[in-house]
């Protein structure tokens, strides 16, 4: 078993929230709180979420960790 971690990125809108949602629906979980912070060269919020999951497989950095 290994432990995988993802950091979700996105603008500040429902975008981010249906990101983290599906995450949730494969079976990843949140993995502390969310962050928000301005992004002054495009003038938006962003948001950050870090998910972990734990895989069978044992973990490689070749592995595409969105399709786990």
């Amino acid at each position: 078993m290994s432990t995988i971690y993802r950091l979700l990125t996105e603008d500040d809108t429902s975008a981010f929230c249906h990101k983290v949602s599906e995450a949730l629906s494969k079976g990843w979980s949140l993995y502390g709180s969310p962050s928000y912070a301005f992004d002054s060269a495009r003038g938006v919020m962003r948001c950050a979420q870090a998910v972990t999951k734990e895989i069978a497989a044992p973990y490689t950095p070749e592995m595409k960790l969105g399709q786990q």
